[in-house]
C-alpha cells in the first residue's frame, strides 16, 4: 500500500514532455509509481481532479541562511510550491565563521540583504563555527530541502581576519582557503558564492572583492574536484563589465569542468540591450562547451521603504546610506539640518530626484496621511513647490519617518519583453532573494507569477515548459540528486496546484520576525498541497508539523 496516493491529476513530470492524466504513488519518502494503472491503494488518498501534479519547485537564489534557524519551513516558500532552496548566495553564508567575526558578517547581511539585527540576536544561539556545525544547527527542524552554498567572503574572513577587507591573499592563505572550501564541500555545500559588487554597512567592499584572479582560480580548482557550482554577483549595472565576467566564468568552467551561474540579470528601460547582449555572449561561450547560467527573476521588484531604516533603494547613494545608518535621534537631527538635507538633494541629481524618485508612490499604513496614499511623489512635490527629494525628506520628518514609499516594477521593462527571455533555454529562473529584504519588498511569488504572467497571460511558454524551468532544470544544473522529476525512485517532492489560478498573491505585512518585527510576504494563490520527501508539509492554507526536509544529496 502506498503512503500517499494522488489520483486523477494532470501529471506534469518536470521533463518538459506533454502532460497526461494519471496517478502518483508515494512510499517511504520516494515516488514509486506514476501512471494510470496503479493497483495499490493509499493510506492517504488525494483526489486532485482538475489540478496539476508536478515536482516540487526549486529556488536557486535565496538568503534563508538565518531564517532557517528559527523557521525550518522558510515561510512563505512552501506555500508557493517551493520544496528545495539554495541559500548562501552573494558571498555570504553563516559558516565557516569564527566567533570574533560574527559582528562583521552581521553588518554585511544587514547592508546587503537588509536583515534586521533581531534576526541574529533573538531567535537562536550561535553555537557553531565550521560549516558542519551550521548544517547540524538547521538539519533537525527542516520542512524544506536545503542545498547551501558557502560564501567566499566568510572563507576569506576565516583565513585572513580583518585583512580580508584590505588586500589580496598570499599563496599560503590561498592554500588555507582551498583546504577550508574542501571541508565545506565535504560537509554538504553545493558550491561557492562570490560577489564583485557588494559593500558592507560602512560602504567598504566585501572581502570577496579583494580576491585576485589567482585566488578565484585556485578555489575553482577545488570546486572541480567535486563538480560543484560557482555563483557570482556580477557588475549587473554595466553590460560591458557583465560580459567580461561571463568570459571569466566561461574560462573557469572550461578549465575546471564546473557549472557557473551569475545573478541577477535585469531587463529595464535604462539599458534595453543588456539582456540581449548578455545572452548573445553566453550563447558564444556555451558553444565553446562552457557551462554559464544567467539567472533572471520572473517578477518585477516592488521596493517599499521608509527613512526609519536603510533600504536597498538607496544602494547607490552612499550619502543617504550614511545618514540612514545613524541612530534614530541622530538621523532625524541630520535630516533636519539644512546643510545635510541640501547635500542629500544634490546627490540625487540635478533634477532634484525627479527621475529617481518622482514615480514613488506613498503607501498606506504607518503614519501616512490618507490624502497622500496612492499619490506619486512627483505630484505631491509639485503641489508643495518642492523637488521630489526634498518632499521625501520633509514628508518623512512630518510623519516621524513612519511613512512608506513604493518604487514599483523595478528590474522589468514589460511582460512582452521578459517572456521570450525567460523562455530561452539558457536562462535559469532565480535571483528571487527569498529570505532577504524583509521590510523592503516581498521576495516570494516568483513561481506563481511565472504561470500567471508568462504561461496564461503572455503565452511565452507552455505549462510543461514552465514547470521544467523550475524543477528538473535547476536540479540538473545544480546537481541535486533524485529531485526535480516525477520518476520512480526520485524523492517525493510534489506540488499540487490549479494551473488556471496559480498566481503570486497579494503582498501583506506580517509580524512573525524574532522580536515581533515586520516583514512583507505574499500568500500563495492556486497552490493546494505541497509534499516534501513523502510527507504533506502544507495543504489548503495550513502548515503541517512534518519536518521531512533534508540537506540535499548531490550528484
Amino acid at each position: 500500500m502506498f503512503d500517499i496516493l494522488i489520483r486523477n491529476g494532470l501529471i506534469i513530470d518536470g521533463t518538459g514532455e506533454k502532460a497526461f492524466q494519471g496517478h502518483v504513488g508515494i512510499r517511504d519518502g520516494k515516488i514509486v509509481a506514476v501512471g494510470m494503472d496503479l493497483q495499490e491503494d493509499g493510506k492517504t488518498r488525494l483526489d486532485v481532479a482538475g489540478l496539476a501534479v508536478s515536482p516540487g519547485f526549486i529556488d536557486p537564489h535565496t538568503h534563508f541562511d538565518v531564517q532557517l534557524l528559527w523557521d525550518g519551513a522558510a515561510k512563505p516558500a512552501l506555500e508557493h510550491g517551493v520544496t528545495s532552496i539554495i541559500p548562501g548566495n552573494c558571498s555570504l553564508s553563516l559558516a565557516p565563521l569564527k566567533a570574533q567575526d560574527r559582528k562583521t558578517l552581521v553588518g554585511m547581511f544587514q547592508q546587503i540583504e537588509e536583515l534586521p539585527p533581531e534576526a541574529f540576536t533573538e531567535a537562536f544561539d550561535w553555537t557553531w563555527e565550521d560549516f558542519a556545525g551550521y548544517r547540524a544547527a538547521i538539519e533537525g527542524s527542516l520542512s524544506v530541502n536545503v542545498a547551501p552554498l558557502v560564501g567566499h567572503s566568510v572563507i576569506r574572513l576565516w583565513v585572513m581576519g580583518a585583512d580580508a577587507q584590505q588586500r589580496a591573499a598570499r599563496p599560503d592563505e590561498i592554500l588555507a582557503m582551498q583546504t577550508l572550501l574542501r571541508e565545506c564541500l565535504q560537509s554538504g555545500a553545493v558550491g561557492l558564492s562570490t560577489s564583485f559588487v557588494d559593500v558592507d554597512e560602512n560602504a567598504r567592499p566585501v572581502p570577496s572583492r579583494f580576491a585576485q584572479y589567482q585566488e578565484l582560480d585556485a578555489l575553482c580548482a577545488v570546486l572541480g574536484e567535486f563538480g560543484r557550482m560557482l555563483q557570482i554577483v556580477p557588475e549587473f549595472f554595466d553590460t560591458d563589465l557583465t560580459i567580461a565576467r561571463i568570459d571569466q566564468l566561461a574560462q573557469l568552467s572550461l578549465k575546471h569542468n564546473i557549472p557557473t551561474t551569475l545573478s541577477p540579470v535585469f531587463d529595464n528601460r535604462q539599458s534595453p540591450n543588456n539582456v540581449p547582449r548578455t545572452l548573445a555572449r553566453i550563447e558564444e561561450q556555451i558553444a565553446r562547451g562552457a557551462r554559464v547560467w544567467p539567472q533572471m527573476q520572473t517578477r518585477p521588484i516592488d521596493i517599499s521603504f521608509s527613512l526609519l531604516r536603510p533600504s536597498l533603494f538607496f544602494a547607490r547613494l552612499p550619502s543617504w546610506i550614511k545618514v540612514l545608518r545613524l541612530p534614530l535621534a541622530d538621523r532625524i537631527a541630520a535630516l533636519k539640518d539644512p546643510s545635510t538635507a541640501d547635500k542629500l538633494v544634490k546627490d540625487v541629481g540635478e533634477d532634484g530626484g525627479e527621475r529617481l524618485m518622482g514615480r514613488l508612490v506613498v503607501r498606506g499604513g504607518g503614519e501616512a496621511p490618507d490624502h497622500l496614499v496612492g499619490r506619486t511623489l512627483s505630484d505631491i512635490a509639485t503641489a508643495r513647490g518642492e523637488v521630489p527629494a526634498r518632499a521625501l525628506i520633509n514628508l518623512s520628518l512630518e510623519n516621524d519617518l513612519d511613512i512608506a514609499f513604493l518604487a514599483a516594477n523595478g528590474g522589468h521593462d514589460s511582460t512582452d519583453r521578459i517572456g521570450p527571455m525567460l523562455a530561452n533555454p539558457l536562462v535559469h529562473i532565480g535571483a528571487g532573494d527569498g529570505g532577504a529584504h524583509l521590510t523592503s519588498f516581498s521576495t516570494y511569488g516568483d513561481t506563481g507569477y511565472l504561470f500567471s504572467e508568462f504561461v496564461r497571460k503572455a503565452g511565452a511558454m507552455t505549462l510543461e515548459h514552465a514547470v521544467k524551468k523550475i524543477t528538473s532544470d535547476p536540479a540538473e544544473i545544480w546537481g541535486l540528486k533524485d529531485r526535480g522529476t516525477l520518476r520512480p525512485g526520485f524523492a517525493a517532492d510534489v506540488v499540487i496546484f490549479d494551473p488556471a489560478t496559480i498566481d503570486r498573491g497579494v503582498e501583506r505585512p506580517v509580524f512573525d520576525m524574532p522580536g515581533g518585527g515586520m516583514r512583507y510576504i505574499r500568500d500563495s494563490i492556486g497552490v493546494e498541497t505541497v509534499i516534501v520527501n513523502g510527507q504533506i508539509a502544507w495543504s489548503h492554507g495550513t502548515y503541517s508539523t512534518a519536518q521531512a526536509g533534508q540537506i540535499c544529496a548531490l550528484t
